[in-house]
């Protein structure tokens, strides 16, 4: 029997069950991952759905979208509610879609997101982090998810909308609240949060469409512009995809850049033997970003469903069934990453799934790395001594792994 023993139990691994994780698996679940990867390739969870950590099984999952989709309306109906709102946000956005919704709206984005449209979106976030660190300069004790990491990509996403920056307060607790929905498993508070959010959230976005479509924007830069005009006559989005792939596009580039951001500067300061080797080679940003991408990645979860009987690991899995795909464990599979508990700022290669992998591989996975670059970076070369003080609070999820708070002095 596969079993982990932990500072609070020993927990039997061969009886996991995602949606009632074992104690001090929230806090720390990569002891959990290494006994996980050691058990069997594919395990039936209590509720009939499939768990997969290994590396492998992952990239074959997500390169091939014939038998598995990503449409989640048979699973989030008894989650959220047939016709709820948080129900139709996530049947209707991009990550939870096939073609032909996913093609057209993918297709509108990566557009908007060429390498010569994220070149000349460089210079304002380069300003944005540099305005942030010198506010933060002039406090003894500042909170680095609050003060810094958070507010990158809500500026960043907000000007690809051309949201208004007075309008941007509300956003942060928007998508905290509709993404937390996504939890394995979820309290009656939780769902109630994350259905007001999104209809919060929607009448937000119908406003601003309006004004836009008086208004249009610049179609080079404005991504909103982009998707209300479609693409073409046959991609034109419907209202309610048009409104969904918005709080989409704000909620992706938001929490998941926040925790790279969060993650990274707590991984350099409890690694010194790694800062230290950054601060004297800061050409290894590059690789250093991917590793804390893979290390602690910021989404540890995603989903597929079955759409006729496979095969994997020697478990017959149905049609219609589930599959949790652990990518926190497939990018610490020893099969693929050697040592991959050690902490490598110049590991090569590194094949992480960070940003899942196929054709719904992470449309803004570019951006966020520049944004992950230039913040870690440049507060790295402003403050070299910054410390993490004691008082750091996860953000308490299984899917999204980040800080809720990381204070520090600079």
């Amino acid at each position: 029997m596969a079993a982990i023993t932990t500072q609070q139990a020993t927990v039997d691994i061969e009886h996991f069950d995602l949606a009632n994780p074992p104690l001090g698996f929230v806090s720390d679940p990569f002891p959990f991952y290494e006994a996980l990867l050691s058990a069997a390739r594919a395990m039936r969870q209590p509720d009939g759905s499939v768990l997969l950590c290994h590396h492998g099984d992952l990239d074959r999952v997500y390169r091939d979208t014939t038998l598995f989709s990503s449409d989640k309306k048979a699973a989030f109906g008894p989650k959220f509610g047939v016709g709820s709102p948080l129900f139709e946000h996530h049947t209707t956005s991009l990550v939870f879609s096939d073609p032909p919704l996913h093609t057209r709206v993918r297709r509108i984005m990566t557009s908007a997101l060429t390498p010569r449209a994220i070149a000349r979106m460089e210079p304002g976030l380069v300003n944005t982090v540099d305005h942030l660190l010198d506010e933060m300069a002039q406090n003894e004790q500042v909170d680095l998810i609050e003060d810094f990491a958070a507010s990158i990509p809500i500026q960043i996403i907000g000007n690809l909308l051309d949201v208004p920056m007075e309008e941007r307060g509300p956003l942060r607790d928007w998508s905290l609240a509709i993404l937390g929905a996504l939890e394995p498993s979820l309290s009656p508070q939780q769902l109630a949060v994350g259905q007001s959010a999104v209809n919060e959230f929607k009448d937000y976005l119908s406003d601003l469409i309006a004004r836009r479509r008086a208004q249009p924007g610049d179609i080079e830069s404005d991504v909103l512009t982009r998707l209300i005009n479609g693409d073409g006559a046959e991609g034109q989005l419907s209202k309610i995809e048009l409104i969904q792939n918005c709080i989409f596009i704000l909620n992706a580039g938001h929490e998941t850049t926040t925790n790279l951001i969060g993650n990274g500067l707590a991984l350099l300061h409890d690694h010194p033997d790694q800062k230290e080797r950054l601060l004297e080679q800061p050409d290894l940003i590059k690789p250093a970003i991917e590793e804390m991408l893979r290390f602690r990645s910021p989404n540890q979860l995603g989903n597929r469903e079955t759409t006729a009987e496979v095969e994997i690991g020697g478990l017959t899995i149905a049609k219609g069934t589930n599959l949790h795909l652990v990518i926190g464990a497939a990018n610490r599979d020893p099969k693929v990453f050697s040592s991959p508990e050690v902490f490598d700022i110049s590991r090569s290669p590194n094949r992480h799934l960070a940003f899942a992998g196929g054709p719904h591989v992470c449309v803004g996975l570019t951006l966020a790395r520049m944004e992950g670059k230039i913040a870690i970076g440049r507060l790295l070369e402003r403050f070299p001594d910054y410390r993490i003080l004691p008082g750091r609070v996860s953000g308490g999820r299984m899917r999204f792994r980040g800080y809720a708070r990381l204070p520090a002095a600079l």
